[in-house]
């Protein structure tokens, strides 16, 4: 099975003077850790349960899933504040609307098993919401490389320190296939039947085997032969297929997706955007410097305010708050809602938003979900970080560990770092074609 360009390739670098070490992650789930840092800690009283759980080679929504069939309850009812990776050992904390104590027990000797493990149990007040938490910790195992990389490593790390973090949203956005992106678009654009071709047909090199098979029946058109095939885990897809085989229009099937994956899929169209506007700033030298019609993003409140030709002025100056990490540009998650940056900042965020084929209006939405907008900071930085080196019976790695805010990703540290050779040299794969944009 061959490996799958990935949307981040061709970003740019903010250490690109700086070589890169090169190597591999996740060779094995104990390579990459992941420790969600909680806003606060459970009371020990209230009608949810709160769990602290270890997962590995699984997601938040599987997990999500097995607690609200464990407890017989909607998975809406399910709260966590985060999405973690898959390929990991990943640490987060779950709750689930649960009054009855006595079924405290069952559930949790129900949930663990060899892929997820309970570490603490605890009662609280409040639903788990996305976004209550502090950040993560991230201790990640870097190998096939040299010992001696270790010392390349600390100078990247200098000058991410000093100069911020260019805060890309990274490739597991965008699924294995690096499509969520394309899927949420014709989502939005009510192209039913485009997406589920791409989401469901094309057979290609990077699909696992029984994948492909089910790719391939398919697009045959028989159903049956591929719900058969396609694996129990990818089970948004198995949403649709279900609803295809038993006669459903189009639309019904992209409808009977659970909302939280498809409003899953508008945040990768979203994100997308977000990413082509901040390589662009970050290729001008802009990624940590205020323009006139920015909105500056203050990061002790993670509020935004305007900014005009005198406050650029005087924020990037030798007493302003960008360099001392206070305040950092911003840029768009494109939706309804999102305060918009004015000047040419504004026209280059809407011209990254009209370059994936998308206006405004699209992002309204309807009953698929609409893309709720916002603002991110362009840059973000890492805290407490630590390098060495060693070796196990694996062979030798450099380990790495940092802690970042909520919403970053440990991997746009580690490109800055391995600077991968991008495999496709000549495309553009955020871009849509042409003909599409139409």
């Amino acid at each position: 099975m061959q490996s799958m360009p990935l949307l981040t390739d061709h970003l740019a670098y903010l250490t690109q003077d700086l070589p890169g070490i090169g190597g591999v992650i996740k060779q094995r789930p104990e390579d990459f850790l992941v420790v969600e840092q909680p806003l606060y800690q459970p009371s020990g009283r209230g009608e949810h349960l709160y769990l602290f759980v270890e997962k590995r080679n699984c997601t938040t929504s599987d997990v999500v899933h097995r607690l609200a069939q464990l407890a017989r309850v909607d998975p809406g009812d399910v709260g966590y504040a985060g999405l973690k990776d898959k390929n990991a050992v990943t640490q987060q904390a779950f709750t689930v609307t649960l009054p009855d104590t006595s079924r405290d027990e069952p559930i949790v000797r129900g949930l663990g098993s060899e892929r997820i493990k309970v570490l603490t149990v605890s009662r609280h007040e409040n639903k788990l919401r996305r976004g209550h938490l502090l950040g993560n910790r991230f201790v990640i195992r870097v190998r096939g490389v040299e010992p001696t990389a270790v010392i390349t490593v600390k100078r990247v790390l200098e000058q991410l320190a000093a100069r911020g973090v260019p805060n890309f949203i990274g490739e597991q956005r965008f699924g294995y296939r690096q499509e969520n992106h394309k899927l949420g678009r014709l989502m939005l654009l009510g192209r039913w039947q485009e997406m589920l071709d791409l989401m469901l047909g094309g057979p290609r090199d990077v699909d696992h085997e029984a994948t492909r098979s089910g790719r391939e029946a398919y697009e045959r058109g028989d159903y049956e032969a591929t719900l058969r095939a396609w694996p129990r885990h990818l089970r948004h897809d198995r949403q649709a297929l279900d609803a295809l085989r038993q006669g459903k229009a189009a639309e019904q099937a992209v409808m009977a997706i659970d909302r939280s994956q498809r409003e899953f899929l508008i945040s990768s169209v979203q994100s997308v955007v977000f990413n082509r506007v901040l390589d662009r700033r970050l290729r001008e030298g802009l990624f940590d410097r205020l323009v006139e019609g920015d909105l500056a993003w203050k990061h002790d409140s993670r509020a935004v305010f305007a900014v005009d030709r005198a406050t650029a002025g005087v924020e990037n100056g030798p007493a302003g708050r960008v360099s001392t990490m206070q305040v950092s540009p911003s840029g768009p998650m494109w939706g309804v809602g999102m305060p918009k940056a004015g000047g040419a900042a504004g026209q280059a965020e809407l011209e990254a938003l009209h370059g994936f084929g998308l206006s405004e209006a699209d992002l309204v939405g309807g009953a698929q979900g609409k893309a709720e907008g916002g603002r991110r900071p362009l840059r973000e930085f890492i805290r407490d970080p630590d390098v060495s080196c060693g070796a196990d019976e694996h062979g030798p790695y450099v380990r790495l560990a940092f802690e970042m805010p909520r919403g970053c990703y440990a991997t746009v540290v580690l490109r800055e770092i391995m600077k991968p050779e991008p495999k496709d040299a000549g495309s553009q794969p955020w871009l849509v074609e042409p003909s599409a944009c139409s």
